[in-house]
């Protein structure tokens, strides 16, 4: 795939560029791995400070930056301004809590035998991300703000078809301070991952992206014996059970299934509703996802823009296709549009079947599948009959209802009357194909740290003498 800006909404090439030769990739890694060693010796106060520069300037820059965005993937230009928004919270959040989250932790001293117990959180080196496109900035940034904290550095493999995003994250880092090398973007190909990641001075990766995509990192970071934290998308349920308020649910199931044009991992994309309330809900959700409005994603009043490549939106029409001609039933949209750009109309499909792909696969675009279920056994059955499991929502306000949910629903993320989202200070991650490893959080800036045991003895001759080894 060529490295290239292409306008989704015309299907003009805008702006293209040369990948990086193996000298400057191989100059590239050298830069990460000096600013490393400068970098662990910075105090977290100091990066904190960096980072804060950093989200003063994403915004000051919100515009014009979302304006790029939406240039170059599709994404509406006020949820483009949203993901900046979002990108300098993170910043911020970090900035502030970090401090805490690297402090030493003490242990029970006594208990181990010591004068002294702790475990403290160090750098550990380089780590590449390679990132997708559907969230340029969002994505990258639930990365970097953690990482740069710690005093890791970056190396970013970004998806083709965001370049100017890419580089300007680069750009974005080294304007806030933060020393020359610590985040850098790499113009390369997917065939530069595997020399990228072998390569010693690269400590770790992390990948959001498709299944057979984790699958290549995570065998050769096996091979190297490197740290991975994989997000590789989901087939997220949405569960409608009949003390749902209908009203709501099918307004937030509508925002969760088009959402950034509908190309989001954490998306809703399998509506799983008892039958007691199918015929109501289907209703009222088909009637709101064939008033939304398709358009150009520069106008404040559109709500869904193109998808972002021709070969995305022939995929999500070739799902729907399939399944209609199995006997599937569409209660609005499924048809390709004609002219310039890349758009798909909202669509719902219902009468689905285990042997049609929509049943098992994930659809990423403005396309929901109906499930009907009896009971709440079935929805669950339903609900985790994939080989996903990332997010998940339930609607319900039977409170035992809700706690059999957040016990049953096999995903990384459960919402309960709310829209799967990912937060700062919430742990996003998912099970199954889903992925292992967590981002955000403390538990995601401590996936690219050494936990390291710190025990100190008395310094008296024969102290710790008669312990036993592991």
């Amino acid at each position: 795939m060529p490295i290239a800006t292409t306008n989704p909404a015309t299907g003009q090439v805008l702006k293209t560029y040369e990948a990086m030769s193996d000298e400057q990739i191989d100059a590239a890694i050298e830069r990460a791995d000096l600013a490393f060693r400068q970098l662990r010796e910075t105090t977290v106060a100091q990066r904190a400070r960096w980072l804060t520069a950093a989200a003063d300037r994403l915004d000051a820059e919100r515009d014009e930056t979302a304006r790029l965005m939406t240039t170059e993937m599709g994404k509406t230009y006020a949820a483009a301004k949203a993901e900046v928004t979002k990108c300098a919270t993170a910043c911020r959040f970090y900035a502030d809590n970090a401090p805490g989250m690297l402090a030493d932790e003490p242990a029970d001293a006594a208990a181990v035998k010591a004068k002294r117990a702790y475990v403290r959180y160090q750098p550990i080196g380089p780590v590449l991300a390679v990132m997708p496109w559907n969230f340029p900035l969002w994505q990258v940034m639930r990365f970097a703000a953690p990482a740069l904290m710690a005093g890791n550095t970056g190396l970013l493999k970004h998806a083709s078809n965001v370049p100017q995003t890419a580089l300007y994250l680069e750009d974005l880092f080294r304007r806030a301070g933060f020393p020359e090398g610590a985040f850098t973007t790499l113009l390369v190909g997917s065939d530069a991952v595997d020399r990228i990641l072998s390569d010693p001075r690269v400590r770790a990766a992390t990948l959001t992206g498709s299944e057979p995509a984790g699958r290549s990192i995570a065998q050769i970071a096996g091979r190297e014996i490197k740290k991975t934290v994989l997000e590789l998308g989901g087939s997220d349920p949405f569960v409608v059970m009949p003390s749902a308020d209908l009203d709501t649910a099918a307004e937030v199931a509508t925002t969760a299934r088009c959402q950034n044009n509908g190309q989001s991992c954490i998306a809703a994309k399998r509506f799983i509703v008892h039958t007691d309330v199918f015929d109501a809900f289907a209703e009222k959700f088909a009637a709101r996802m064939a008033a939304l409005r398709v358009g150009d994603p520069m106008d404040d009043g559109t709500d869904v823009g193109p998808l972002a490549s021709e070969r995305g939106r022939d995929e999500v029409h070739a799902q729907v296709t399939d399944a209609v001609d199995q006997g599937a039933t569409v209660l609005c949209g499924g048809e390709k549009p004609s002219g310039d750009g890349w758009y798909y109309p909202p669509t719902v499909v219902t009468d689905l079947r285990p042997e049609m792909r929509m049943w098992s696969e994930e659809v990423f675009g403005p396309v929901a599948g109906l499930f009907r279920v009896g009971s709440y056994s079935e929805a669950i059955e339903v609900a985790n009959g994939t080989s996903f499991g990332l997010g998940s929502n339930a609607w319900t306000n039977d409170p035992a209802e809700q706690e059999r949910f957040a016990v049953d629903l096999d995903a990384g993320n459960v919402f309960i009357n709310g829209m799967t989202t990912s937060y700062p200070e919430l742990p996003f991650g998912g099970v199954k194909n889903s992925g292992y490893g967590r981002e955000l959080s403390a538990a995601g800036m401590r996936e690219f740290c050494n936990t390291k045991t710190v025990w100190v003895g008395e310094g008296e001759a024969g102290a710790g003498a008669g312990a036993h080894s592991e």
